[in-house]
């Protein structure tokens, strides 16, 4: 199906969520999941990035080793070839100056199965990454469910943990409590099960301590999740890989999962990538450790458009 085909399908709207639930999903984009197969993602050009004061994160880096954007943006080309290879369509957020960290695309919006809704960032030099994700999303097609309005909002705070249950992360600096309630009310219209995750603001996202990596199996940092939260993942039955504070710190629990027994992570994750591969996990390990310095991870620079049942 071309692109062409799939704005015919799915015409562009900026609302399309049904406020008392129901919400009809889409048929050319979305995904139930975090770990079906991954064959269209959203990108962020690193062409205008620039190490800026975003979390306690990127603020050590500045004051310790800022950040090379030379060699970053030569990562982020080895990022984009992995995707490649592995045959995962890539669409592009439009580059412009005034935008230096649209690099991480997962942050700006969110795909659902019943089309995009876009957040609120809390950063003031990310809130045109908002704007821009509209103009994307009707340039692909894609309808937009709705907009972040009660607070901030970002999108590495929602996390498909399976079919019809996400855990939304609050740490109060990037989303607030109050963003975090409104997009967790849109859910549990739809009849998911929604969970908040309250965490600390110094972990910025709760995709850099929990993500999904197939079916019932998970990494989670267990040194900073809290109990609650893991108990409730191996109450589903999810089997936990756990991905040591140390790694953690340094966005390896921050990877990004295709399907079929592939991922792509960081080479600094060598704990997960040796337990994955001892799986029988297909690995493609990127060297991000220069373009992270700027706050975020592989998993933080990728918004999945699309999946498929393998």
């Amino acid at each position: 199906m071309t692109v062409h085909d799939r704005i015919v399908a799915e015409p562009f709207s900026l609302q399309r969520r049904n406020p008392n639930g129901g919400t009809k999903p889409l048929t050319a984009w979305g995904f139930a999941n975090e770990t079906d197969v991954l064959t269209d993602v959203l990108l962020g050009s690193p062409n205008f990035l620039r190490h800026l004061s975003t979390s306690s994160l990127s603020r050590k880096h500045l004051r310790e080793a800022p950040c090379n954007v030379q060699i970053a943006q030569a990562q982020h080309k080895d990022l984009v070839a992995a995707y490649e290879h592995f045959d995962v369509n890539i669409h592009w957020h439009e580059p412009t100056p005034e935008l230096p960290m649209q690099v991480y695309s997962r942050d700006s919006s969110v795909m659902t199965p019943y089309g995009a809704f876009i957040t609120a960032m809390a950063n003031w030099w990310r809130r045109g990454e908002n704007y821009a994700a509209i103009r994307t999303y009707e340039k692909l097609g894609i309808p937009i469910y709705d907009m972040v309005t009660a607070g901030t909002f970002e999108g590495g705070d929602f996390n498909v943990i399976e079919d019809g249950v996400v855990l939304i992360g609050c740490g109060g600096a990037r989303t607030q409590e109050e963003g975090a309630r409104q997009v967790q009310a849109w859910f549990d219209k739809e009849g998911w099960e929604t969970r908040i995750a309250f965490i600390d603001e110094y972990y910025v996202h709760i995709d850099l301590m929990v993500v999904p990596i197939a079916e019932k199996l998970t990494a989670v940092c267990l040194a900073c999740t809290e109990p609650g939260i893991v108990d409730w993942l191996k109450g589903k039955g999810h089997e936990i890989i756990d991905v040591p504070f140390q790694d953690t710190m340094a966005l390896g629990c921050n990877f990004m999962s295709l399907g079929k027994d592939r991922v792509i992570a960081p080479t600094s994750s060598q704990t997960l990538i040796g337990q994955l591969r001892a799986r029988g996990f297909e690995v493609a390990a990127i060297d991000m450790s220069e373009i992270s310095k700027t706050g975020g991870g592989i998993h933080c620079m990728a918004q999945a458009l699309k999946r498929e049942k393998a």
